[in-house]
């Protein structure tokens, strides 16, 4: 049996391939039973702790997986495109991107903080451009 995907939420698709580059829509750690990764309830009142760094590691493997469908990998990324709700949360982002990219092979990056993402258990939203002779 293969592997439950995530399915978009919207009408868009995960990966979208226009000569040799690969574009992959803005990737949450969303998986495919809808739980989040990197949510986890501390107490019983509810109280959740939002991990950016489980959650950044969980949305790197989730386009890694967008792109193996169409052939490509991480190592094909060219162009990232990081939104952070909360700017507290860079270094933890910071440190699971690290363990994905290298500083000197890796690809350019630009992070920004936003106001909020599609469910307010997500912390960490990533676009990519890939780039794979076709």
């Amino acid at each position: 049996m293969s592997e439950k995907k995530v399915t978009p939420r919207g009408a868009y698709p995960h990966v979208k391939v226009v000569g040799d580059f690969i574009f992959v829509s803005g990737t949450s750690s969303r998986r495919a039973d809808n739980t989040i990764a990197g949510v986890d309830i501390i107490d019983e009142m509810g109280t959740k702790k939002l991990d950016a760094y489980l959650q950044t590691k969980e949305v790197l493997q989730n386009i890694d997986k967008n792109l193996n469908t169409v052939g490509a990998s991480l190592k094909d990324v060219v162009d990232v495109s990081s939104f952070l709700v909360n700017m507290n949360d860079f270094a933890d982002y910071n440190r699971a991107y690290a363990e994905f990219f290298e500083k000197e092979t890796g690809p350019t990056r630009t992070t920004v903080a936003v106001h909020q993402l599609p469910h307010p258990d997500l912390v960490v939203e990533i676009k990519v451009t890939a780039f794979k002779e076709q």
